[in-house]
């Protein structure tokens, strides 16, 4: 089973989807880690789309129980549709914005205004990339299960209401 776990920057994904991956005992994939090539300072060069699609359709064939956390809108259909469960993530900006701040200033000692600025606007989606819309258009087009999440939970809250949901060990 594959499951994708998205939503905005700061909503939780990569927090939900390692302790998700954890409980299932599934492999845990970043789709940042496809997405961006190692720089120093990080996140500034992208993977060319048709390498990260290939490294990414590679490791799902390599882990058949994977959980993923990110966003792989614009991927492609294959990537797209890779999955059997998407899980969206949706939490109010204020809390996104004060989780990614800290998140900035733990890993490289301040946080970067444009990004902040980028993530901010999620909600209305005035600057390119992810935004509610398309995120939520994005997921009108899924043929798989979509559960969604929404508001400020602890870890442990999402992983009961997946259970709730019946997403469980024995599911995988």
């Amino acid at each position: 089973m594959h499951i994708l776990i998205t939503g905005a920057a700061g909503s939780g994904t990569s927090t939900l989807g390692n302790a998700l991956a954890n409980d299932l005992n599934a492999s845990f994939l970043e789709a940042d880690d496809f997405y961006w090539l190692k720089t120093d300072p990080p996140f500034t060069k992208k993977r060319p789309l048709e390498e990260r699609c290939r490294l990414m359709m590679s490791s799902l064939e390599s882990y058949p129980n994977a959980v993923v956390s990110g966003s792989v809108m614009k991927w492609g259909e294959q990537i797209e549709n890779a999955f059997d469960v998407v899980i969206f993530l949706y939490v109010e900006a204020h809390i996104r914005l004060k989780r990614l701040r800290e998140r900035e200033i733990y890993l490289f000692g301040a946080a970067d205004p444009d990004f902040l600025e980028w993530a901010a606007q999620y909600d209305q989606g005035t600057a390119p990339g992810r935004s509610l819309a398309r995120h939520q258009a994005w997921l009108e087009k899924r043929s798989c299960r979509v559960i969604k999440l929404e508001g400020a939970m602890s870890v442990s809250e999402q992983i009961e209401i997946l259970r709730q949901k019946g997403l469980t060990r024995h599911v995988i």
